[in-house]
């Protein structure tokens, strides 16, 4: 959002206009333009030639059009017409680790492949304009935030040419029934309209244990273990944040990616995740520096519409 775009669309700071075909104008291409930006960088730090990528999976939930995003993003970027795609739309704060679990499946089931993940999100879709009526609005107003972000998944590394920073060993999914309106998204004239439910954070609570545990055991850890894992959640909000810290008795430093990243960005929705594994790398080389100890594995976590859990058991390869 800017000044410029009010010039132009005027009527998006009009309560109640029907503004739904300006706004995916705007995100359409503007997230487009982010995630080619994002991907550029990330296979440039990659190292590997754009011609070796075979898959794409491209998630959003800030565009609505046929062709979706993941042909127009692998036209920006050059990418092989044989490059197969995927596209996630309106998952939510989970769509970045439902992703991940996606381009996971792929690529170990196409030997030598290499996966572009992409998310992009912009929060004009939903964007309203203040007022009186709805104080509530401008809490998601401060809270939620624009981006892109990319990785590249793949088996098997070429040894000398890439840099592996996490295994993603185990990979599971689950939803809560009945907790289909705690958040509410609905495609209406006016944009998105979005609701969230207050229940929001103590449900996350009260299902957080049980949902790492089963990841955890994979690989032999207990619920006395928490500390002894490296945590990449997704930040849905400080709420979020605070309560599942002290739901399993984390360390503050254990969700210090997560706090940075939301602190830096706000919840950019599905890109979030990346920031925060990108934040995690940070700390990770700042703590070898100092010669102190790295957790080998742990958890990446985001939560969204459904409630669903995504969930990832990872193992640090940086150490």
């Amino acid at each position: 959002m800017s000044e410029e775009i009010l010039k132009k669309y005027p009527e998006l700071a009009t309560e109640g206009s029907p503004t739904v075909m300006q706004r995916l104008d705007i995100c359409n291409k503007a997230v487009t333009q982010m995630a080619i930006e994002a991907s550029q960088a990330c296979i440039k730090n990659w190292g590997r030639p754009i011609s070796d990528i075979t898959h794409l999976v491209y998630v959003s939930s800030s565009e609505a059009r046929m062709p979706g995003g993941d042909l127009y993003l692998a036209r920006g970027l050059g990418l092989s017409p044989e490059t197969q795609r995927v596209m996630l739309y309106f998952m939510g704060c989970s769509g970045g680790v439902a992703g991940l679990r996606v381009a996971k499946d792929i690529a170990e089931n196409n030997p030598g492949s290499r996966v572009l993940l992409a998310t992009s999100e912009t929060t004009i879709i939903g964007f309203k304009p203040p007022s009186a009526n709805r104080p509530y609005d401008l809490v998601g107003v401060a809270l939620f935030g624009d981006g892109a972000g990319a990785m590249i998944i793949g088996s098997e590394p070429v040894s000398g040419t890439e840099r592996p920073l996490f295994e993603l060993h185990t990979s599971i999914q689950h939803f809560l029934p009945d907790t289909e309106k705690i958040i509410d998204g609905r495609l209406t004239e006016e944009g998105i309209s979005f609701k969230l439910s207050r229940e929001l954070p103590q449900i996350i609570e009260d299902h957080i244990g049980g949902f790492c545990n089963k990841l955890m055991a994979t690989v032999g850890y207990d619920d006395k273990e928490y500390n002894k894992m490296f945590w990449a959640v997704h930040p849905g909000g400080p709420a979020i944040l605070n309560r599942l810290e002290k739901k399993l008795d984390l360390l503050p430093e254990k969700l210090s990616a997560s706090r940075r990243a939301l602190a830096d960005y706000g919840n950019a929705s599905s890109n979030t995740i990346v920031y925060v594994l990108e934040y995690m790398l940070e700390e990770n080389l700042k703590l070898k520096k100092e010669k102190q100890e790295e957790s080998e594995w742990g958890l990446i976590l985001a939560f969204g519409p459904g409630i669903t859990f995504e969930g990832i058991l990872a193992r640090n390869l940086t150490i």
